[in-house]
């Protein structure tokens, strides 16, 4: 029986006195312990070895007390699993030599068995569990197959993924062929983690705003549905698509628990997009706590002044950032405990 089962409430879309909070990337770079283990394991070490992701994901239930914790993987886990090579470079990202973009390629494209291929990330969810001892929920989560196929086909990170959407456009074919095995193993990828034990699962559509809205309903949105839709009688659901509040409409038809929200999009325009009783989670700039300790206060609460407690969930609206004191998220963090 969860302790702090406040996340599962505001899921379910029960009462509450507050909101829960927790941060995207809450297990990362801005915290000196982790800092520790990055100069001793490199990137995916630490992601394959089920000890160093379990320490990693509850260092912030630990140090900064949150109301979930977020298992330490990274969303490249899966089209490595696809025999897609995912290389983590200093000062460059995800790197891929191999980017995938001719219909031959696809075809060579596996959709593996993620039991096998995937056994670590099984594993750390199993101990995570263990060691955070039914402390708080437990979120696993994946990213979007559109997110995924723009690392696979681009190469690298980019500010604008036009080698990615030129594939989708130039070779729609060989696109919707990759798109459905990123599909079909994230499925089997996420049921696996349930199994597991993680409490929640997230979608991560970060690159989603990347797309027009006809464009993003035929590249991005049916596959995030099916997943959806494969998922949602199992566990919770969260969506986060960054930059997407032209979809909220139709994310709020989807059967997903919940819809991120990123800074861009106001909450009135949130509740009134999406209809107004769904559960929305978000959306402080993660910039914003490099702010001032009485600042960040005043805005956290502001926020959740404007979404009001009910059917909400409070988070950043987007990643933390690596730069961000300690002391400045705690702030963030108490202040919406205090609420």
């Amino acid at each position: 029986m969860l302790k702090n089962d406040l996340l599962l409430r505001a899921l379910n879309g029960e009462p509450l006195s507050r909101p829960p909070v927790w941060m995207m990337r809450q297990a990362g770079r801005y915290l000196p312990d982790f800092m520790k283990l990055k100069a001793k394991y490199d990137f995916f070490t630490r992601c394959q070895t089920p000890e160093l992701a379990t320490e990693i994901t509850v260092m912030p239930i630990d140090q900064i007390g949150t109301d979930a914790a977020i298992l330490f993987s990274d969303i490249l886990v899966v089209p490595q699993a696809m025999d897609i090579t995912v290389e983590m470079k200093d000062g460059v990202g995800p790197w891929l030599p191999n980017p995938v973009r001719s219909a031959a390629a696809v075809t060579d494209i596996v959709v593996p068995d993620v039991q096998d291929r995937l056994h670590y990330v099984f594993d750390a969810i199993r101990q995570t569990k263990k060691v955070l001892d039914n402390r708080v929920p437990l979120i696993g989560f994946a990213g979007s197959p559109w997110t995924i196929l723009c690392y696979a086909v681009q190469g690298q990170g980019s500010k604008s993924f036009d080698l990615a959407k030129s594939f989708c456009f130039a070779q729609p074919e060989a696109a919707h062929q990759l798109l459905q095995k990123i599909t079909d193993t994230t499925i089997a990828y996420l049921k696996e983690k349930v199994a597991a034990g993680v409490d929640v699962v997230q979608l991560f559509d970060s690159w989603g705003g990347m797309l027009g809205e006809d464009d993003y309903q035929t590249f991005s949105w049916k596959y995030m549905q099916q997943i959806i839709d494969a998922l949602k009688n199992e566990t919770k659901v969260i969506v986060f698509a960054k930059g997407c509040w032209y979809a909220l409409p139709v994310m709020a038809r989807s059967g997903a628990h919940a819809l991120g929200i990123d800074w861009t999009c106001s909450a009135r325009n949130a509740r009134y997009l999406s209809g107004g009783q769904l559960t929305l989670q978000g959306n402080f700039d993660p910039a914003r706590l490099l702010s001032p300790i009485p600042e960040i206060e005043r805005l956290a609460r502001k926020m959740v002044d404007d979404f009001g407690v009910q059917h909400y969930i409070a988070n950043l609206g987007h990643g933390i950032l690596p730069n961000v004191p300690v002391d400045h998220a705690k702030a963030f963090v108490n202040a919406i405990k205090s609420y």
